[in-house]
């Protein structure tokens, strides 16, 4: 990943990278995106420095993953009858994340959800479709991220 001046290792999606992006296909799109806001685990980490709105994570929050629903590629409340992913994880993948703009302002039905930037696993296995890096480097690219940022994805 390319920001400004600086480089860093990071993680995509597991088969690659599409500018034709469908729920569940493990590619991460291809194409210019911003960020919108974050969460962060106030058990584990601070809160980050950053230009970027944050709040911490609670045990209740999910994101719908279900393209039918009305909440798809939402935020939504735990329990969740129907598709969702549990914000709220054992490992630290989602100690800090950014939920970029890849489907939601304009919502369409299977086009991916939960597509976010988030910590990587060790040695930067590649993820189900969202961009991840390390904690230090995730950090350092925060203080310069602002709802204005441009990213963009490939190419």
């Amino acid at each position: 990943m390319l920001a400004d001046r600086f480089c860093f290792p990071c993680a995509l999606g597991k088969t690659g990278l599409t500018v034709n992006k469908r729920e569940g296909d493990g590619a991460t799109s291809i194409l210019v995106t911003r960020p919108l806001y974050g969460f962060y685990r106030a058990d584990r980490e601070a809160k980050p420095r950053s230009r970027l709105a944050f709040r911490p994570l609670h045990r209740a929050m999910g994101w719908c993953d279900a393209p039918d629903h009305p909440s798809y590629n939402q935020l939504v409340r735990l329990p969740f009858s129907t598709s969702h992913e549990e914000m709220w994880r054992q490992d630290a993948l989602y100690d800090l994340i950014v939920v970029l703009d890849i489907n939601i302002s304009v919502r369409k039905k299977g086009r991916g959800s939960a597509l976010f930037m988030h910590v990587a696993r060790p040695g930067y296995l590649p993820t189900e479709g969202c961009i991840a890096l390390s904690k230090p480097d995730f950090r350092q690219l925060l203080t310069g991220l602002s709802p204005n940022t441009c990213i963009q994805i490939g190419r």
